[in-house]
C-alpha cells in the first residue's frame, strides 16, 4: 500500500513519478501539504506537478498519468471557428490582449459556473500566488475584448518553451476559443510545441489535445523549460496567419495503434 507523502514548506516535493498509481483512490496524487507560494509553484511546474484542491482541503499536488497535452501543430480549427476569428479580426471594437487583466481573468475562471462542477479549485490563496508569480513573468493571460468588455479568456504558465494551460472562461459564444486560438498562434511563433492541459476532457480533445504517457511529458517539460522562451507576450495580428492560412493538421494515430 502506497502512503501519500505529507510535506511542509521546508521539504521538497517528491518526484512526479512517485505519484499514486492507477489502482489507488487518487491516481496521480503526488503529495499533500505546504502552501502555494511562488517558489513552490516554480518547483512544481518544472517537475510536471500542479496544485489542485478544494476549499477546506490541504494543498494537493498532482501529476496524472497519462497527461493531456495540446500539440500546437495539431490544433483543430473548425470551419465555423475560422469564420468567427476572421469576423472578430476585422470588426472594430474587437481586441485580443495578453496580460491586460490577469487577476480579473482568474476571478472569472473561478466564478463562472461549469457543468458538473460544484465550486472551484481556484481558491483565493491560489489567485494570490499566481498573481505574484505573474509579476515575475511566469503567469500570463490571453483575453478576448469586445467594445471595452472582457468577454472571455484564459490564463497559463510559461517556463522557457513550455506552456501550461490552467483555466478558461467565456461570457459570449466562442470568446474563450478565440483566446485559445490566439495563444496557439503565439506559441507557434515562439517555438512552443506543447500546451499542457493536465486532464482529459471531451472539449479539449475536440480541439486536438491528446493524452501522452507521463514519462514522455516529464521528459518534454525538462527539455523545453530549459530553453529560452519569450520574455513577454504581445498580440500580433500577423499571428493569425499561422492558423488561418496553415494547412489542416495531420491526424495523430491513437497511442495504442499498431
Amino acid at each position: 500500500m502506497s502512503l501519500l507523502p505529507w510535506i511542509d514548506d521546508g521539504r521538497p516535493l517528491p518526484p512526479a513519478r512517485r505519484a499514486l498509481g492507477p489502482h489507488t483512490e487518487a491516481p496521480g496524487l503526488v503529495a499533500a501539504g505546504g502552501q502555494v507560494t511562488v517558489d513552490r509553484l516554480e518547483e512544481a511546474y518544472r517537475g510536471g506537478i500542479f496544485p489542485w484542491y478544494s476549499p477546506g482541503q490541504p494543498v494537493l499536488w498532482w501529476s496524472p498519468d497519462p497527461r493531456m497535452v495540446l500539440p500546437v501543430a495539431e490544433f483543430r480549427l473548425s470551419h465555423t471557428l475560422k469564420k468567427t476569428i476572421r469576423r472578430f479580426v476585422r470588426t472594430p471594437g474587437c481586441e485580443l490582449r495578453f496580460d491586460h487583466a490577469l487577476p480579473v481573468v482568474m476571478q472569472h475562471c473561478a466564478n463562472t459556473p461549469r457543468d458538473g462542477q460544484d465550486g472551484t479549485w481556484i481558491v483565493p490563496e491560489m489567485i494570490d500566488a499566481y498573481v505574484a508569480w505573474h509579476r515575475q513573468g511566469r503567469v500570463h493571460s490571453a483575453e478576448t475584448w469586445v467594445d471595452g468588455r472582457l468577454l472571455g479568456g484564459l490564463y497559463f504558465v510559461q517556463i522557457g518553451r513550455m506552456a501550461f494551460g490552467e483555466s478558461m472562461f467565456s461570457h459570449a459564444t466562442d470568446a474563450s476559443k478565440i483566446a485559445l486560438a490566439a495563444l496557439v498562434a503565439a506559441c507557434r511563433r515562439h517555438g512552443i510545441a506543447w500546451i499542457d492541459c493536465q486532464q482529459n476532457t471531451r472539449h479539449l480533445a475536440s480541439l486536438g489535445a491528446r493524452e501522452v504517457p507521463r514519462d514522455d511529458f516529464l521528459d518534454h517539460v525538462a527539455r523545453a523549460s530549459g530553453e529560452s522562451g519569450p520574455l513577454a507576450w504581445t498580440y500580433d495580428p500577423a499571428d493569425w496567419a499561422l492558423l488561418l492560412d496553415a494547412p489542416p493538421p495531420v491526424a495523430h494515430p491513437p497511442a495504442d495503434a499498431a
